[in-house]
């Protein structure tokens, strides 16, 4: 198992379903973009994605495993590991429970880049010590 460093709760709602009801590829995202998000404003207390005019987070890579299926109305439990991966590039690691059973996981690898130019930076070494803590 990961090392959580931060649980955030979630329920399926009927824009994460298909008309079976249950949750599509593309929700899995939401629920894993929620769960940065408030990590990042409660933990580093700095905006997300956009932190200012010249450091954006953007995904660079996504990974998702769908071990069962999650369904309209289920509270989810998604589990967040942070790792630095390089003082550019930032890996989060997810697990979703539902009632305590894993159902899904997953990573998303973001890296920093100055949006007026387009080309990945450091990350401020604030930002850096805070994700690591």
């Amino acid at each position: 198992m990961q090392n959580v460093e931060y649980v955030f709760e979630d329920v399926v709602r009927i824009y994460d379903t298909d008309a079976q009801g249950i949750a599509h590829y593309a929700a899995y995202y939401r629920f894993f973009t929620n769960t940065i998000e408030k990590f990042i404003q409660e933990k580093i207390g700095i905006p997300y994605p956009i932190v200012n005019e010249e450091l954006w987070f953007v995904i660079a890579e996504s990974h998702a495993v769908y071990h069962k299926p999650v369904k309209l109305g289920d509270k989810l439990t998604i589990l967040l590991s942070p790792k630095i991966l390089s003082n550019k590039t930032v890996r989060f690691d997810f697990k979703i429970l539902r009632d305590g059973e894993l159902t899904t996981e997953g990573y998303v690898i973001q890296v920093a880049i100055n949006p007026k130019i387009w080309k990945s930076v450091e990350m401020p070494k604030e930002i850096i010590s805070k994700l690591t803590l």
